[in-house]
Order: structure tokens, then C-alpha cells, then sequence
């Protein structure tokens, strides 16, 4: 693939500096630090630059929390002064990234998402006798730092941007030079190109028709149970000789068992909730109600957070359970 050159100049521009401090304070409006940046915004800009012309760009001095929803995780927040630095990076390099995927590869790109891939992994469900699903083990956690970087040095050619590019991977280490920080930008963009390799083998080498994958979630089909078996076992190997990642034990097993997906279990004809996610929905929608009921919330806040939730399970043949959770919780508020 011919790799990506002159990009320097377009990072520069300030039309795209001013649209990266745009996209990064979405959402943070009114967040300290955006506030700060916001008011010597000019200046702020013509520093940053600055700094991406010398290569001079800072790194690290992360803050770091925890969240428990979907699955606990460590989150490194960036200052908002490099969150600018990663959509202006991102904002050039997003065409050089997005040319190298495939076209069922799901995660983190735009007109892609969650509900494509479930829709293209529920039309392969109904046409093949079998599946094979893998996904890595603490895959953020094993990205390994010299196989990245060799990666952007097949994508890139400017070693200014690989120079930055490679600051940012080595601002981050859990281990000796392995994982990117879940929270930044420019992580999704990285752990997303990271599998693309992979990609390429599955369609390209092993020929396989019917691919699905979101982020390190791979689904696999096929009417012949012991060719797919071998696939499991070859991208095994694979994965752990060019990628250096390990996955959990695979499952191979045909459509009518289910398929557990991005939270729902999908069969040939319908689709159920998970059991994990009918739980998150429970718990919830039971904090949601009692901070509308104490008055934390306004209905508006209530209807913000409530209605992604609902629109989780209405892709799913859920529509008893919803009236079950509601009707309970009902009945809990009058007693």
C-alpha cells in the first residue's frame, strides 16, 4: 500500500487546529480546562503549532478513574490541551487509517457502529451453519509498542509525524512497552489499525466470505464446522507470532445456540438480550428513577440518560422484559 506523505502541512493549517479544539471540547463545554484553553484560545492554538512543528508535543500527565459499565476499566484522560493535539493529528491521518480497513470492520469509524455490525453478523447468521467468535485477551493491555510502531512506519512516510506518533505510543505502558491508554483518540485509532493486519489475512489469505469485527471482537462463519475449527487454531498462531496477543478460548458452535455479540444474543430469527445487559438495564433504570424521584435529577437529565438505554434493548425482542422492569419499578415507588 502506498504510504501516506505531505501530511505535516495539512496538520498545521489553523482552520485545523480551530476545528480540533472544536471537536475536542464537545460535550466538555464548560469543563475548567476547556474554559482556560477557550480563553486564550489564539495563543493556546499558536503554541500547539508551534510545538507540532518542532516535534516538541507533550505527552502523558494522564488522569486516571475507573468505570464498571460495561466491564471495569482503567481510563486515562489526557489534558485538554493534548486532546486538541489528537484531533488535529487524527482530523489528517484519518484518511490513511481509514484506507487500510476493511469493509466489515466496525468499530470507531464513521457509518459504521454497533448496529451495522450487529445487522451484518445477523444476515451471515442466517445463511451459515456455523460460527466461530474469538476476541483478545486484555487487548488495549497487549498492544505491543514495536509492532505498532513498525505498522505506522508501513502507513507513514513523514518522520516528523511517526516521530509524534511514536511519542504518544511510548507516553503509555503497562508493561515493558505494550498497551495505549483506553480514552485517548488517537488509542482508537491505533487498537483499530493494530487487527486490520489480521484482517487482511482473513479475507485476503484464508478467503474466508462471512467476517464481522468490532474493535478486538471477531466473528467468523462458515458451513464446514471443521474448517472453521482450523481457522480458530491458525489464527491463534497468527495473532500470536505477527501481533504478540493471546486470545481467551474461542467458541465454535452453530447459530441456533447463539451468538453472544456487543451485548445481545443473536439467533437466526431474533435476537435476545444478554444476560449481563438485562442486568445493567435492571440497575440502571432503578438509579435513573431514584435520582428523577430525589429530585437530583430534572426530567430532562432523566430522559438524557433513560432513553439510550431503552434504545439498547429495543434492538432486541425485549419488549416484555421492559414492561416487566418499569411495572416493578412502579410498584416500588407507591409502597
Amino acid at each position: 500500500m502506498r504510504r501516506q506523505g505531505r501530511l505535516i502541512e495539512e496538520i498545521l493549517d489553523f482552520n485545523n487546529l480551530y476545528k480540533a479544539f472544536y471537536k475536542a471540547q464537545k460535550g466538555k463545554a464548560f469543563d475548567q480546562g476547556v474554559l482556560a484553553y477557550r480563553t486564550h484560545l489564539y495563543d493556546n492554538l499558536q503554541l500547539l503549532r508551534q510545538q507540532i512543528g518542532s516535534g516538541a508535543i507533550e505527552t502523558g500527565n494522564y488522569h486516571y478513574f475507573t468505570v464498571y459499565d460495561p466491564k471495569k476499566r482503567l481510563i486515562c484522560a489526557a489534558p485538554f490541551s493534548q486532546r486538541v493535539l489528537h484531533h488535529a493529528l487524527m482530523n489528517v491521518c484519518h484518511d490513511s487509517f481509514e484506507n487500510h480497513q476493511i469493509e466489515n470492520s466496525f468499530a470507531s469509524r464513521i457509518g459504521k457502529g454497533t448496529y451495522a455490525a450487529l445487522d451484518t453478523a445477523r444476515e451471515y447468521h442466517r445463511h451459515y451453519r456455523w460460527f466461530l467468535k474469538l476476541d483478545v485477551r486484555k487487548y488495549f493491555e497487549s498492544i505491543d509498542h514495536a509492532v505498532l510502531k513498525a505498522q505506522l512506519h508501513r502507513l507513514f512516510r513523514e518522520k516528523h509525524l511517526l516521530v509524534m506518533l511514536e511519542k504518544i505510543i511510548d507516553s503509555y505502558a503497562t508493561t515493558a512497552q505494550k498497551s495505549v491508554p483506553i480514552g485517548n483518540l488517537t488509542s482508537q485509532y491505533f487498537a483499530n489499525h493494530y487487527l486490520s493486519v489480521a484482517d487482511h489475512w482473513i479475507k485476503e489469505e484464508l478467503r474466508i466470505p462471512a467476517y464481522v469485527r468490532y474493535m478486538d471482537d471477531m466473528v467468523l462463519w462458515h458451513n464446514d464446522r471443521e474448517f472453521l475449527l482450523d481457522v480458530g487454531y491458525r489464527l491463534q498462531e497468527f495473532a500470536a507470532t505477527e501481533l504478540k496477543l493471546w486470545f481467551k478460548p474461542f467458541c465454535l458452535n452453530s447459530p441456533e445456540t447463539g451468538l453472544p455479540f456487543l451485548g445481545y444474543l443473536l439467533f437466526p430469527g431474533r435476537v435476545r438480550l444478554t444476560q449481563h445487559s438485562k442486568r445493567r438495564f435492571i440497575l440502571k433504570s432503578a438509579l435513573y428513577a431514584g435520582y428523577l424521584q430525589r429530585g437530583q435529577w430534572s426530567q430532562k437529565e432523566y430522559a438524557n440518560h433513560a432513553m439510550p438505554l431503552v434504545a439498547f434493548t429495543e434492538y432486541a425482542d425485549a419488549v416484555e422484559f421492559r414492561k416487566k422492569v418499569y411495572h416493578s419499578l412502579m410498584d416500588e415507588r407507591e409502597q
